[in-house]
């Protein structure tokens, strides 16, 4: 006998559901889909800039990939590798970790690419679009297979790209003007 898929009819009923894991789950029309564990390469670079971004955030916040983000389209969340977000916001998380469309975007999403072409279309054509259309300001597309970082900032409601740095290219952050990191140090922070 097999059972059933839940099926959720709206983002508030997916909000309420709970299976007693920690899995992150993303909502693709009305199913859940299972969020693979990251690579210990993607979380060491997400964990290096952690630590890089913390001293010059201001009054924002830096939260790591278990933070969820409403979008619009399919899926109607997304877990960014990292997110810096505002301070109005540490109240609004205290009893779930996701920022609803009602709520302001965060001010900088940044998602390291997996290997493997759907992950790469992913990050540069979706989850480009969902952050766009969600009115995200900064949003980073770190790429370890291309060895390359693109920076997009929102310019009339469309993201126009501030760069693709690589190698020892210093990053140009149009928020935060006191990164200092080049391409190469984000890069090799993986491994």
């Amino acid at each position: 006998m097999t059972q059933a898929k839940q099926r959720f009819l709206s983002f508030e009923e997916y909000l309420s559901f709970d299976d007693g894991t920690d899995y992150l789950y993303e909502l693709f029309n009305g199913e859940l889909i299972q969020v693979p564990p990251e690579s210990g390469f993607n979380v060491g670079i997400a964990a290096f800039l952690f630590a890089a971004f913390l001293p010059i955030v201001g009054h924002l916040r830096v939260r790591p990939s278990n933070l969820e983000i409403e979008v619009r389209g399919e899926p109607r969340n997304r877990f960014p590798d990292l997110t810096i977000i505002r301070e109005e916001h540490i109240k609004l998380l205290q009893n779930r970790n996701t920022i609803r469309l009602a709520m302001a975007p965060p001010v900088l999403v940044i998602e390291i690419v997996s290997p493997g072409e759907i992950q790469r279309d992913r990050d540069y054509i979706a989850k480009r679009g969902q952050y766009e259309n969600r009115g995200i300001p900064e949003y980073w597309i770190i790429d370890p297979e291309q060895q390359m970082i693109t920076v997009l900032a929102l310019d009339n409601a469309q993201y126009v790209e501030v760069g693709q740095f690589r190698d020892s290219d210093a990053i140009v952050s149009p928020t935060f003007l006191e990164f200092t990191l080049t391409a190469a140090e984000i890069l090799a922070s993986g491994g």
